[in-house]
């Protein structure tokens, strides 16, 4: 759909500068905006390096097993049925979405949803569910990528949004776990 947008945007944009004599502006614009996009990927991949790198480097040094083990007593009880493995993704996924960098945790979801997806099970779609949901609301107690980002176009103080992004991402994630409970029982009562 993005796609579409993008496209008739860019299809009406040509005429519309034609009829109001503003080609130039349009070149000059769709050149500087092409200069632009590639600074901030180059921006952004090299902030993803690091984060992905330390994210390696953690988990070879036994860091991110202590995560595991951290969260483990959240993550049985919102993951019901999940075998070693799986629960191993999901705590790392969630792991590397506190750090705040979503692109590692990206793999680890799609990882852990094939290992649910695999073992089957009552509550496969629930579990999906909720890791859709706390990977959408995504809790960030570093957010490295807005961090990034602000600091690309000269925010004195990157990070101090951190904490208005920490209370909006756990009060997104508990509704949304909430409402993903409910509708599980209501599934159920229906079944039933």
């Amino acid at each position: 759909m993005l796609g579409l947008i993008t496209a008739v945007l860019c299809i009406l944009s040509v005429p519309s500068a034609i009829v109001f004599s503003k080609t130039s502006e349009l070149s000059k614009a769709a050149i500087e905006s092409c200069s632009d996009a590639v600074q901030l990927a180059v921006c952004l991949a090299g902030t993803m390096a690091l984060w992905g790198g330390l994210m390696r480097i953690a988990q070879k040094a036994g860091i991110t097993a202590a995560f595991e083990k951290l969260l483990s007593p959240l993550t049985h009880k919102l993951f019901k049925e999940c075998d070693g493995e799986t629960m191993k993704n999901i705590s790392m996924n969630l792991t590397a979405n506190m750090l705040g960098i979503s692109n590692a945790a990206t793999p680890l979801g799609i990882a852990a949803v094939k290992g649910m997806s695999r073992s089957g099970g009552r509550y496969t779609k629930r579990n999906i569910a909720m890791l859709t949901v706390l990977n959408t609301a995504s809790i960030q107690l570093i957010p490295t990528t807005v961090g990034a980002l602000r600091a690309r176009y000269g925010a004195e103080s990157p990070f101090d949004i951190t904490l208005p992004v920490l209370a909006v991402s756990l009060i997104s994630a508990v509704g949304g776990c909430m409402m993903v409970y409910a509708v599980s029982l209501r599934g159920r009562k229906r079944c039933g």
